[in-house]
């Protein structure tokens, strides 16, 4: 099966090529560094040539509001139009828990924007809903961060590590499309503030994690689920104490 990943050069792509070529699959990685433009459409009729799956794992290079829904609408236009050319037979995209729950962030209308363009493409589907990764956790400190001080809204968080993201996004490739959702979370939830706080006192970092019901999360409010999925969705293996503890090796 020749599976190409657009986005296949970065954390989450780079994980996926692996586990499907590990798997025996003709796994494509698809990039403007690979000669694959999502947003000029360049190089995706060549790219897509012979595709079964398209799994779109790419992310906005900025988070401001306009940009990023310029970037995903563009991009999944692009993508949809240059399958149909190819006649793949299954688009599969990475999104996150909570899109389609109503939200004044930009980021979340946007995914919610592309993951609206895929359902009405008339393309078999599976959009991947994953909550926040485990990698990512230092980054969101940093955008809180005033002075020595983190301020986060202390809402239920049930971050998962990349690797078992990979894993969900690479299963759900292989398979027959759900035209709707699949979810992963990591094994454990907590509190979103006191969740970073450990991140942070595992690197030995100083700043302080105070919780405030009124902290934005990159720019959206977020109530108590908002950024969990519904109970009984999948969950990966690697718990936060494991990640922190090979990441430090």
């Amino acid at each position: 099966m020749k599976i190409v990943v657009i986005g296949g050069t970065g954390l989450i792509g780079s994980k996926v090529i692996t586990r499907l070529t590990a798997h025996g699959h003709d796994a494509v990685a698809a990039s403007p560094k690979t000669g694959a433009n999502t947003i000029t459409g360049e190089g995706l009729a060549e790219v897509l040539s012979g595709a079964d799956v398209v799994v779109d794992v790419t992310n906005s290079p900025s988070f401001e509001d306009q940009a990023v829904m310029d970037f995903f609408t563009t991009s999944t236009a692009n993508l949809i139009a240059a399958e149909k050319e190819a006649r793949v037979s299954h688009h599969v995209a990475l999104s996150i828990v909570g899109v389609e729950r109503p939200s004044d962030g930009g980021y979340f209308k946007a995914k919610a924007a592309q993951e609206q363009l895929i359902r009405d493409s008339g393309l078999p589907y599976s959009i991947v809903h994953a909550t926040q990764f485990f990698e990512f956790i230092g980054g969101i400190a940093d955008t809180a961060t005033d002075g020595d001080t983190v301020t986060l809204p202390p809402v239920s968080f049930q971050p998962v590590a990349a690797d078992d993201v990979a894993a969900a996004v690479a299963r759900t490739a292989v398979g027959e499309p759900v035209n709707g959702i699949v979810d992963i979370a990591g094994p454990e939830a907590g509190r979103f503030d006191e969740i970073v706080a450990r991140v942070l006192e595992s690197r030995n970092d100083r700043r302080r994690v105070v919780a405030d019901p009124a902290a934005p999360y990159f720019g959206a409010h977020v109530s108590e689920r908002s950024l969990i999925p519904e109970e009984g969705s999948p969950h990966g293996e690697i718990t936060l104490d494991a990640w922190l503890e090979a990441s430090a090796k």
